[in-house]
């Protein structure tokens, strides 16, 4: 007996790995400080978790329609398209269980086996995964460094582009980099595909998740709202990861064939916590405000304590959970080349763990700059000075 051949292109979230590391590291009795996975720490709001109860208490424990609930369906719709300038309906939106779905049904409704897909990198390991597993060609595109963040290679990206070419996977707020794209970027973006007559996911996981300013989607770019699928998710805004709730918002054709992929893939998402959606969507929303003020804290502090340490260089993101820190000059000092002994090193001397960027894709061709993502979701203020704090004399040490 064997297993089917295309596991050998499925790939996985390899900050996993680093989490099993981390937890040896502690069960030796050594104290470990959690940078290295972008969970939450902090509750859901009790107004959410009560209209669990009560539609548990209701009765709402069988099977409800693959598509989702009407009520959070419309809720949806209507504060997603509000938000976004645009116009929705209950039937452009497809409840999932988690955000992470959306991008396995849209890489299956769009592409074809032999098509190429065109994902970031470094970006989330699962549009990867999930392209080369249905049979594509993941062609990743790059970001390059700036003096106040990143910005996408356009003209390598432009390049990539061939007559298979399907579709572009576009996460702006991005993980792990924690960049945005300017206007002019999220434009030329939306060129780009209209002009090659591509489908766009745009993964707005963090779209919500900003401390100033206000986000703005590739979809209301004329033009783009009939070729865009939104990737939306209650993981972040309401700290809900362990919840397992999103959804598909999309083009009219492709949400039913998403809904049909809810159908033979997991029925429906699971009934009472869609309407724990709708209170979050619609409910009182003052704690949801803490936990996006708790976690400016955590980003204000782990920068400015990684802006302390040297040879480390990073910019202050105004969204996500994430910090993507340069550590070429600190390696060099350390007289270590390769960042996965960096960190290892760095776990075993200090406690600190943290993703590489070997965790977000395939590196490419030419990339000789060292950089690793640093989560601060999961960790109080305090240990994010005690930690960071520690690798800062360690390094000084050398």
């Amino acid at each position: 007996m064997h297993l089917a051949h295309r596991l050998d292109r499925l790939g996985t979230e390899t900050a996993f790995a680093v989490s099993a590391a981390a937890a040896d590291w502690a069960a030796r009795g050594n104290r470990v400080f959690p940078f290295h996975l972008g969970d939450l720490d902090l509750a859901t709001p009790n107004n959410i978790v009560e209209a669990m109860d009560r539609a548990i208490a209701d009765g709402r424990t069988g099977y409800c329609a693959g598509a989702g609930i009407l009520p959070l369906r419309q809720a949806l719709a209507d504060d997603v398209g509000f938000r976004r300038g645009l116009s929705f309906g209950p039937q452009n939106v497809v409840v999932q269980p988690g955000g992470k779905p959306v991008i396995t049904k849209f890489i299956q409704t769009v592409m074809n086996p032999g098509d190429d897909v065109l994902y970031p990198n470094p970006g989330y390991p699962i549009y990867e995964s999930q392209i080369e597993y249905f049979g594509g060609n993941a062609v990743g595109y790059a970001y390059e460094p700036t003096a106040t963040g990143f910005e996408i290679d356009l003209d390598r990206l432009a390049a990539s582009i061939t007559p298979r070419t399907t579709a572009i996977v576009y996460n702006d707020l991005q993980n792990p980099i924690g960049c945005e794209s300017s206007q002019a970027e999220r434009e030329a973006l939306a060129e780009l595909a209209q002009r090659n007559d591509l489908w766009v996911l745009s993964d707005e996981a963090y779209f919500e998740m900003r401390y100033s300013g206000t986000s703005t989607s590739i979809a209301s770019i004329p033009g783009m709202l009939e070729r865009t699928v939104i990737l939306y998710t209650f993981s972040k805004k309401f700290a809900m990861t362990g919840w397992r709730l999103g959804a598909a918002i999309a083009p009219q054709p492709v949400a039913e064939m998403i809904a049909k992929l809810n159908t033979n893939d997991e029925s429906c998402t699971t009934h009472f916590v869609q309407y724990a959606g709708v209170e979050g969507v619609l409910g009182e929303q003052k704690e949801t405000a803490a936990i996006l003020e708790t976690l400016r804290q955590r980003r204000d502090a782990a920068f400015a304590a990684l802006s302390a340490i040297p040879g480390f260089s990073v910019t202050k993101p105004e969204a996500t959970f994430y910090l993507f820190v340069e550590v070429t000059q600190a390696m060099q000092r350390l007289g270590i080349g390769d960042v996965a002994e960096f960190a290892a090193a760095a776990l075993h001397n200090t406690g600190v763990s943290f993703c590489t960027r070997r965790h977000f894709g395939r590196p490419q061709p030419g990339e000789t700059r060292q950089f690793i993502r640093l989560a601060y979701s999961g960790i109080p203020v305090a240990d994010i000075n005690d930690g960071l704090g520690a690798l800062r004399v360690w390094i000084e040490g050398h």
